[in-house]
């Protein structure tokens, strides 16, 4: 059974037509000018087949939308600078990395200048060949983290990158706009009078009493990041910090409302690469505005894309140069949760227990064994211009973000998060003395003392 939508399937073929000319322009044909700065657009289906694994479901049928991968190569400022969004779950450890390593050969980049990032809707693919692996040697089906169809879709990736670098375009501006998004985003952690979590208003809430409560600490604004040849635009970056579920476990893949909103504005303004990334939603959802109606996920992402709309229309440009480009790393390790211990952590693996699968102590226990080997995530900061772009791991929380910004009002700052997928939640130090879902030992796969590790590399990173 399919689930109808809204948008006549002839806008879709008008969509991908309009897409594909833009992207595959020759070089320089329509330009008429040439530039030392080049943005390269790659976008590809990242939906998987009938019968496989998604994060919760097998896939069982498909959606008029499927699931992107897609993004951007910065040329000219130094070794490539490659920044991917996908429409899955999450990328973690050897996951993440592996698509980090392809992307990097794929642009001949070094993977320091590669940021992967998922958007995180739940009827999606995991991705996590470590956890796999940990579940082929215990003789286990590795169910959703059997990594054949997404290497299928890195090596599809990968070819893409290598085809848009040679039909890179010229570009001469950066575009920057910021705007308000009502009625989407709200906190889901709902505090008592003693500062503890006494309710959480999850992202389909049908709870009235949750509804009316205020919607708590958020970021209301999405940002958005434009790349201009000229008068022409070529790529459009956006962020915005939420979960992005209206409604899930349907069974058919899908890019829930950030996706349906990213392909309004794309239909809008055919002409460039619409990329969307989800910022620091760790504690954050549609859960006063949404109580799992399937009408809910238009409204929603009609509410975003007039967002986007509104932070398109008041953007400013700015000439780009060669010195306006950076891009910074700053490596950190996180200290694991201690809650997680090896001994526990493999006997469970091999009590050959599905269920065990699907709450990922796979991927935990392999996210521990690397944090015990000294491993490391890279932070990332794009500089362009007057803008700073951060790129994080995991699901932050929204102070993160909000601590960013707020640390260098001068400038444009965005963030985007979810990268390696490995630590799940990264709470604040104090939550995890508030209680609330997302510091539960289940749900968080570090330790409290991580905020301290991480605002120390954000405040250099923008202070630098």
């Amino acid at each position: 059974m399919r689930i109808p939508v809204s948008t006549p399937m002839r806008l879709v073929l008008i969509y991908s037509v309009a897409l594909f000319v833009s992207l595959t322009s020759p070089v320089g044909a329509a330009e008429g000018t040439d530039s030392l700065l080049r943005v390269a657009c790659f976008d590809i289906d990242a939906t998987p087949p009938i019968g496989s694994h998604m994060a919760y479901d097998p896939v069982t049928n498909k959606w008029d939308l499927g699931l992107r991968a897609r993004g951007i190569v910065l040329l000219g400022a130094g070794r490539p600078i490659v920044l991917c969004a996908l429409d899955w779950i999450g990328l973690a450890n050897e996951g993440h990395d592996a698509f980090r390593q392809g992307l990097a050969a794929a642009a001949d980049t070094g993977i320091d200048r590669v940021s992967v990032h998922a958007l995180h809707q739940h009827d999606a693919p995991d991705c996590d060949f470590s956890a796999e692996r940990i579940l082929k040697d215990a003789g286990m089906d590795a169910r959703q983290y059997e990594g054949t169809f997404q290497r299928q879709v890195l090596t599809n990736l990968a070819a893409a990158v290598r085809a848009a670098v040679i039909n890179s375009r010229p570009i001469t501006h950066v575009g920057f706009g910021e705007a308000k998004v009502s009625e989407v985003a709200s906190n889901r952690r709902i505090h008592g009078p003693d500062g503890k979590v006494r309710a959480v208003r999850y992202t389909a809430t049908t709870n009235p009493t949750l509804h009316a409560e205020p919607e708590g600490v958020i970021d209301p604004i999405v940002s958005l990041v434009s790349f201009w040849n000229q008068d022409q635009p070529v790529a459009v970056m956006s962020y915005y910090a939420t979960h992005p579920q209206s409604y899930y476990r349907t069974g058919i893949p899908n890019p829930d409302f950030p996706g349906v909103a990213r392909f309004l504005r794309q239909m809008a303004i055919p002409a460039a690469l619409h990329v969307h990334f989800n910022g620091a939603g760790g504690n954050i959802g549609a859960g006063k505005y949404n109580d799992g109606a399937p009408t809910n996920r238009i409204t929603l992402a009609q509410r975003l894309a007039d967002g986007m709309k509104r932070a398109w229309d008041t953007s400013r440009r700015y000439p780009l140069a060669v010195t306006d480009v950076g891009w910074q790393v700053e490596s950190v390790a996180l200290a694991p949760s201690r809650h997680l211990t090896n001994e526990v952590l493999e006997a469970e693996v091999n009590n050959h227990d599905a269920k065990l699968v699907l709450q990922g102590d796979a991927s935990r226990l392999a996210w521990l064994r690397r944090c015990q080997a000294g491993h490391k995530l890279d932070i990332g900061c794009l500089r362009l211009g007057r803008a700073r772009i951060l790129h994080l791991p995991g699901e932050l929380f929204v102070e993160y973000q909000l601590k960013a910004k707020g640390q260098r009002k001068d400038l444009f700052v965005a963030i985007a998060a979810y990268g390696d997928y490995a630590p799940w939640y990264i709470g604040t130090a104090v939550a995890y003395e508030e209680g609330g879902y997302e510091t539960e030992p289940r749900s968080s796969n570090v330790a409290p003392e991580v905020e301290s590790v991480l605002m120390k590399a954000m405040e250099k990173l923008l202070r630098d």
